[in-house]
């Protein structure tokens, strides 16, 4: 275990002792949907260094949240996974994002990763809107496919086969982000966005996923 504690009976004090670090929680948010290698969580948290991710994954195994194993033959592969428990953070990025989204100082188009695209949507659908849309989503960025299902009033994101769905969005991740976030069209994304099936339903369902109102900017140089 790491030598820094808060040193305070507090539970929150306690979980920012195992998570508070930097890099912690974008490491568990990438193993959200299922185990990675140490190179696939590389690639897909660039800014973070191979000694600073070698510390964070050996502290994050030492506090339970996460286990590492080797999948046998042929792939022969260490990976890394959340635990039951180490799942169960989930909610912990949900009120985090929610909160976030409101800060007046968020800076808007900032790049996301593929699984941050997804669990921002697990996080933002508003289900009130979904109505009775009965929809499969199919999802493409590079080599990952996600399925998204819409049905009565809920909705699931995950890894999953994009075939057989109403609707193909391949492309770039954060195109799509622009998209259901940043106001853009499918037509100014079409460079790096591509739209295959009910071109209806896909504008249908980018409008899913208000954003909250920003919180009043106070600080004044």
């Amino acid at each position: 275990m790491k030598k820094r504690a808060y040193q305070d009976g507090c539970a929150v004090a306690h979980a920012l002792d195992l998570i508070g670090d930097r890099w912690a929680m974008p490491i568990m948010r990438e193993l959200m949907l299922g185990p990675k290698r140490f190179t696939d969580l590389r690639a897909s948290l660039p800014g973070i260094s191979a000694n600073v991710l070698t510390q964070r994954l050996e502290e994050l195994e030492a506090a339970s949240v996460l286990i590492r194993r080797r999948l046998p033959p042929p792939a022969a592969s260490q990976i890394y996974e959340l635990t039951d428990w180490g799942r169960e953070s989930e909610i912990l990025f949900q009120v985090l994002g929610r909160w976030a989204c409101r800060s007046p100082t968020m800076q808007p188009g900032m790049p996301m990763s593929n699984v941050s695209v997804i669990l921002s949507m697990r996080t933002m659908i508003d289900r009130g809107r979904i109505g009775e849309l009965d929809a499969t989503i199919g999802l493409r960025f590079g080599e990952e496919e996600f399925r998204l299902i819409l049905k009565d009033g809920d909705f699931s994101a995950d890894r999953g086969a994009a075939e057989g769905a109403e609707v193909i969005l391949s492309g770039d991740q954060n195109a799509l982000a622009a998209v259901i976030y940043g106001g853009a069209s499918f037509d100014e994304m079409a460079e790096n966005l591509k739209v295959e099936g009910d071109r209806a339903l896909a504008e249908r369902f980018t409008r899913l996923f208000p954003l909250p109102p920003k919180a009043e900017a106070t600080y004044n140089p």
